[in-house]
């Protein structure tokens, strides 16, 4: 079902359930920079947060992207935010290429390890799962439009074009490098998430999942599949389009401020999520 914008009171409550960590997942071609208002606002309520580069972006920009290393890389995030509290909660929130990445993470890491609706980190000591904000990521990934774009793609990078880095778009560029990953990383990443469904990730998760996507993004082409399935809310941006967190910052905040809330909950009681196919 389509919810309007959440309103969340991010001040702390000491009764209230463990706070969870929340780890950031960027999208293509930009890097963990583009959350900085994110982190302050959830930081600003007593949470740990972080923001992580994936591999070939940012910090890892000579490390070849992988779906595999990027799971990796969010498991370490998910154990240093956990850090001081061994087994408390955490929240993954992703963008585009880090929405997926979180989808396919609840699947394959966490949702195959879970149980009674605490999906517990492949990283030891990482804490529990204990829901995903994925945002700009409901185009079915084993889908045509995918695959349209892949040929595409694979055209110009055989004539020798999209290899050289290209400057970021408008949005992030005050975000980012000056220069991002050219489009043989995007070729990668798109290679790896072709051969996973997004619907069927969101299926496995056994954690709720809210999707984020911006009113103007025009690639929710898949957005009513996505949001049929059960324990899954839709929230969508007035006025955003696709890097919603970025043209829309106060308001993706205040949604997953709101989601967190929502999640804690959940975790504290212990509550599976409707629908979820445990143990796949």
């Amino acid at each position: 079902m389509h919810h309007d914008l959440p309103s969340a009171d991010t001040g702390p409550d000491p009764a209230g359930p463990v706070r969870a960590g929340v780890v950031f997942v960027h999208g293509m071609r930009t890097s963990g920079a583009i959350w900085t208002p994110q982190l302050d606002a959830v930081r600003a309520t007593g949470r740990g947060a972080v923001a992580i580069d994936l591999p070939g972006h940012g910090a890892r920009r000579a490390d070849r992207f992988t779906l595999d290393a990027a799971l990796d890389v969010v498991d370490d995030a998910a154990a240093e935010v956990t850090a001081s509290s061994p087994g408390a909660p955490w929240v993954l929130v992703g963008l585009s290429l880090g929405g997926y990445a979180a989808l396919a993470y609840a699947a394959r890491r966490a949702g195959s390890r879970a149980g009674a609706g605490r999906a517990r980190a492949a990283r030891p000591g990482a804490g529990v799962l204990a829901g995903v904000v994925a945002a700009a990521c409901t185009t079915e990934t084993r889908g045509v439009p995918l695959r349209m774009f892949q040929a595409g793609l694979r055209g110009a990078l055989a004539t020798g074009r999209g290899t050289a880095r290209r400057t970021t778009p408008d949005s992030t560029a005050d975000a980012t490098d000056t220069a991002a990953p050219g489009w043989d990383l995007v070729a990668d990443a798109l290679r790896d998430l072709s051969a996973e469904s997004s619907v069927e990730n969101l299926r496995r998760a056994d954690v709720p999942v809210w999707l984020v996507n911006g009113a103007r993004d025009r690639l929710r082409l898949h957005e009513w599949r996505h949001r049929r399935v059960p324990g899954t809310r839709l929230v969508v941006v007035p006025h955003a389009g696709h890097d919603v967190s970025v043209e829309a910052p106060e308001a993706f905040s205040r949604t997953v401020l709101e989601a967190l809330d929502v999640f804690e909950r959940a975790a504290d009681l212990g509550v599976p999520r409707p629908g979820a196919t445990l143990g796949a």
